[in-house]
């Protein structure tokens, strides 16, 4: 994908059509990257009003450091997958400890916090420092792949992301292709038609043939697991029982999770979070929140 050919009709095109998103209105790093880790496998619809509360809360890193893990674990519900909210508040204590209450602008030092992975760290690049670099995700990594109309290996992709932006538009570049993947080159019914890509999009050119070049490409997510009778939906169970209770005695846990005749699955899910610092297990068997 080249800068000129592909560059101006995708950022033409999302001048037009572009979503208008309240993290889109700001260039605070510590905003961007609670919006970032807030929408990993969320919808955006579920994220638009915990993202408001959650900044009215929490409006800086160090608000957040200085809180207990369970305060800022009670602040995330509604989002699932808790432990971001755990890796959100170790960040928050080394930004403080280490970058004097200001997230950093270098990608090295991004890639160090907690729960922060190259996708997130070159998101707060792009979107709070307006850096030239690209942002893949997995709406993102498909446009890529159907562009170059075959799959692409991870250091690829991120080589064809970077050397897509436009100087200087880093910032409006990556919002216009994330767009893009989401609403138009989406994974089971692209919109070619409507696509400022389409003129340059291999895959697009040969007729959209089978196997989609997207499938098993680097950075294409392949969908989540069934979350119905999972243990995630049981980790989910007994950290909302937390958030309201507080603490749960051992006779509590296996009915709070959903098994309530399945002692030994709940015993297993419990060991889960207390390894990944969403409870705290006291010595009478109970738990509660960080």
């Amino acid at each position: 994908m080249s800068r000129g050919a592909q560059g101006a009709p995708l950022l033409q095109w999302a001048a037009r059509v572009g979503r208008d998103l309240p993290w889109r209105h700001t260039r605070d790093p510590w905003a961007v990257l609670v919006s970032e880790l807030m929408l990993q496998q969320t919808q955006v619809t579920r994220v638009v009003p915990r993202y408001h509360a959650f900044l009215e809360r929490f409006p800086a890193p160090a608000r957040v450091a200085a809180a207990p893990v369970g305060e800022v674990v009670r602040a995330w519900a509604g989002l699932g997958y808790n432990r971001r909210a755990v890796n959100l508040h170790a960040t928050a204590v080394m930004v403080v400890d280490r970058h004097g209450g200001r997230l950093p602008d270098r990608l090295d030092q991004l890639l160090e916090l907690p729960g922060v992975g190259p996708y997130t760290a070159r998101a707060v690049l792009a979107f709070a420092f307006e850096r030239d670099v690209g942002v893949v995700d997995t709406n993102a990594a498909r446009v890529l792949a159907r562009v170059a109309g075959r799959g692409l290996a991870r250091v690829e992709v991120q080589t064809r992301a970077d050397q897509a932006v436009p100087p200087g538009r880093g910032w409006a570049w990556n919002q216009a292709l994330l767009d893009l993947g989401a609403t138009v080159c989406t994974s089971r019914a692209p919109v070619c038609a409507g696509c400022p890509l389409a003129g340059g999009c291999a895959w697009h050119a040969a007729g959209c043939p089978e196997p989609d070049p997207a499938r098993g490409s680097a950075g294409v997510s392949t969908g989540q697991s069934r979350f119905e009778g999972s243990d995630r939906q049981g980790r989910g169970r007994l950290v909302d029982a937390l958030r309201g209770e507080g603490r749960l005695a051992p006779d509590a846990l296996a009915r709070a999770a959903g098994w309530p005749d399945d002692p030994i699955r709940t015993a297993s899910v419990v060991a889960s979070l207390v390894r990944d610092g969403l409870a705290v297990e006291e010595a009478s068997g109970a738990i509660r929140l960080p």
